[in-house]
This record gives structure tokens, sequence and C-alpha cells, in this order.
């Protein structure tokens, strides 16, 4: 059997981290998010930098779910990849800042693997990768 070089494995683990973490962030959290914004309901929502209620529920939902679409097909990543780990960011020193572990473990989670991808790139296996021509 023959081993995978090593770009390729680089490429694979990009794959996997995007398709994981950003689909991970569209279900768990960006779907319900954009369901609230949509809903007509009077909107209760955090308001860390005090730019009110609703304009953080679109901040957010842009990030966890648009640019987390973007992320799991590998589309003008490196961008969409930024108002994720601002977002990230928001949540473990601003929103959950001081409390237990649990509540700031999800967004350090969410952060570290943003960041390798803000790092990496989206690898060759991506819409990215195919606009630009890539083998």
């Amino acid at each position: 059997m023959q081993m995978l070089s090593k770009e390729k494995q680089i490429d694979i683990v990009l794959l996997i981290l995007r398709i994981t973490f950003g689909g991970s962030l569209i279900i768990g959290h960006g779907w319900g998010k954009l369901m609230r914004l949509f809903s007509g309901a009077q909107i209760e929502f955090g308001d860390p930098y005090g730019i009110g209620p609703t304009a953080s529920l679109i901040l957010a939902t842009f990030a966890e779910f648009l640019c987390s679409v973007l992320i799991v097909l590998g589309l003008f990543t490196r961008w969409a990849v930024i108002p994720l780990i601002i977002t990230m960011l928001t949540v473990v020193f601003l929103v959950h800042f001081g409390d237990p572990y649990n509540r700031v473990e999800a967004g350090i989670l969410f952060l570290m693997p943003f960041i390798a991808i803000l790092i990496g790139g989206p690898g060759r296996y991506s819409l990215d990768a195919i606009w630009r021509k890539e083998e």
C-alpha cells in the first residue's frame, strides 16, 4: 500500500477540519440563529459590542451560518474564516469570560481549527483550489 504524499495528507486534514467544524457550527448554532432571525419574533440576543441585539444577531448569523457554509465549500475560505475567528474570540473573551470552563470550551474548540484553516488555507479539495485550477 502506497502512502499519500505529505501535501495530500495536509489537504485531507484541511478538508476534514473545514467540513467538521464548519458543518458543526452550521447545524449546532448558525441554522438556529438564522431561523430566529427570520421568525418575526422579538429579538432577544446578547449585545457584547453595544450595537443592539438585532445587529449582534445578524453578525453572529452571518458568521455562524453563511461563513460556515463558505468554509465547508472551501470558497473564499481565508476571508470567510475571519468573521468566525472574531465571533469565537467574542464568545471566549466577552460573552463567557470568567464563566466556568465548560461554558468557554466550545468557543475555544471552534476557534483553534478556524485559526488553523486561516493559516493552512482551504487545501486542494476546495472550490478555491478549483477556481485557481490547482492540480
